[in-house]
């Protein structure tokens, strides 16, 4: 008993129980009141026509036609027990056996004395039949109050049985209900306990049960690939700190021993490549955070495209590698101008570290449909298969690049920026070369007049 009122499943359960059981009862009074007027009024009709038929032989035949007529219909077995009186002015009754002083006009319910059960009531219909004789026609109301009970009987077994099904319903209701939560709370506890791996159980049925488990299921996932992550992200800054502050050590202590400013210029830029490595951590989390959306203006795309293009060809030349670019003109998007130069300087910098000398680059920015596409493509090695769903998480690096200057954030920053624009990077290995693209939604009053080209 402590569980069920305890329990949320089974006090909805017995609320909904009683909210039913409620409304059977209203039903069941509505019913019996509306059949005791019709019945009612089905009485006041049978002795308003026998009144009427009454006054009619009364006015044809006179009194000794009257008198007749009652003695005729108090004989007969009639199963309405309609029972007569005519009373003089006096309160004589003149006329019949209705056992009743003379009453007042109209219809009406008469109190009556029965021989058989004393005290009882009638219905009846009092009229005149001239200005000194008074005509009662009544019928028993026996018959009517038998078939109320009966009525009464009859629907009070079907509520308590309806009752009783309806109590055993809502038991299987709230044993269901609970059934259901504690399997989400049994699962929910495991996971608390440390197995991040549980899940909870889906049905086969696809109801709100089910909806609801596979959606905590999918933020499970979530948050499993994004613990994956940290303890990725950890092992990396780990394994990637490891080496520079290594070298620091080794700087400093020869430092100690030998040339002191040498030593302490290259332990400040290795102190300067950590710090680096920290500020592009962090530019990185504020980014999936959605901080800079604050700061989202009209920016156009083709003007940031070009000039990033025509500062970084130099560099591109003096590594022995070609920058081409086309750029089509009139392109804006809404955004964050920082952000998008760096998330495409991050684009130019990965095709530039991870090409061959006499490798060529391409940038291109064009428009698809509503979004704005700009692409950074080279013709070098690629990247292998296995290597794509994984390259744009931090500290992801290919392990033949293992050597190469960076630590892997390149491309997560570009990410990160494009889902903050409402938009996405997409990789892939064109065969030779690959490429990286960045759609962006583009602002709607964005036109294309021609096609800017360098090289």
């Amino acid at each position: 008993m402590r569980k069920w009122r305890s329990s949320a499943a089974y006090k909805i359960a017995f609320l909904n129980f009683g909210a039913y059981a409620a409304g059977l009862a209203v039903l069941g009074v509505i019913v019996f009141v509306v059949m005791h007027i019709a019945f009612t009024r089905q009485l006041d009709s049978m002795v308003s026509d026998e009144a009427q038929t009454l006054v009619d032989e009364y006015h044809s035949g006179g009194d000794g036609e009257l008198a007749e007529a009652i003695i005729v219909r108090e004989a007969s077995s009639s199963p309405t027990h309609m029972m007569y009186g005519v009373y003089a002015p006096d309160g004589r009754r003149i006329h019949g056996s209705f056992p009743a002083a003379r009453p007042s006009l109209g219809l009406q319910q008469i109190a009556f004395r029965d021989d058989s059960e004393g005290p009882d009531k009638a219905r009846a219909r009092v009229v005149d039949l001239s200005p000194g004789e008074r005509l009662v026609v009544a019928v028993d109301s026996d018959w009517l109050e038998t078939i109320e009970r009966i009525i009464i009987i009859i629907f009070s077994i079907a509520f308590i049985g309806a009752c009783l099904l309806g109590f055993a319903g809502s038991v299987f209701l709230g044993s269901y209900l609970r059934r259901r939560l504690y399997s989400i709370s049994h699962s929910a506890q495991a996971i608390i306990g440390g197995d991040i791996r549980k899940r909870m159980p889906v049905g086969p049925h696809r109801d709100e049960f089910d909806e609801l488990a596979a959606t905590l299921n999918r933020m499970l996932d979530r948050i499993e690939g994004l613990l994956e992550n940290l303890r990725q992200v950890s092992s990396d800054i780990a394994h990637d700190l490891r080496t520079p502050l290594a070298r620091l050590r080794n700087r400093l202590e020869r430092g100690a021993s030998g040339d002191a400013s040498a030593a302490v210029e290259e332990a400040i830029s290795q102190v300067d490549d950590v710090l680096s490595l920290f500020a592009a951590i962090l530019r990185i989390a504020e980014v999936e955070a959605g901080e800079t959306r604050r700061f989202f203006r009209i920016v156009d795309l083709s003007a940031l495209a070009t000039e990033l293009a025509e500062s970084f060809a130099p560099s591109v030349e003096e590594q022995k590698r070609t920058l081409l670019w086309s750029v089509e003109p009139g392109i804006s998007v809404t955004g964050d101008r920082e952000l998008l130069a760096q998330a495409f300087v991050n684009l130019l910098e990965n095709a530039q570290r991870h090409t061959p000398e006499g490798s060529v680059i391409r940038l291109t920015l064009v428009v698809a449909g509503r979004s704005a596409c700009l692409s950074v493509r080279d013709n070098g090695p690629g990247v292998p298969t296995g290597d794509l769903p994984r390259i744009t998480k931090r500290f992801a690096r290919v392990e033949s690049n293992r050597g190469t200057p960076g630590y892997g954030l390149g491309l997560s920053l570009a990410d990160a920026v494009a889902k903050l624009h409402k938009g996405r990077l997409t990789l892939r290995n064109e065969k030779p070369g690959f490429s990286a693209t960045v759609e962006l939604p583009r602002n709607p009053d964005s036109s294309v007049e021609g096609r800017t080209r360098g090289n």
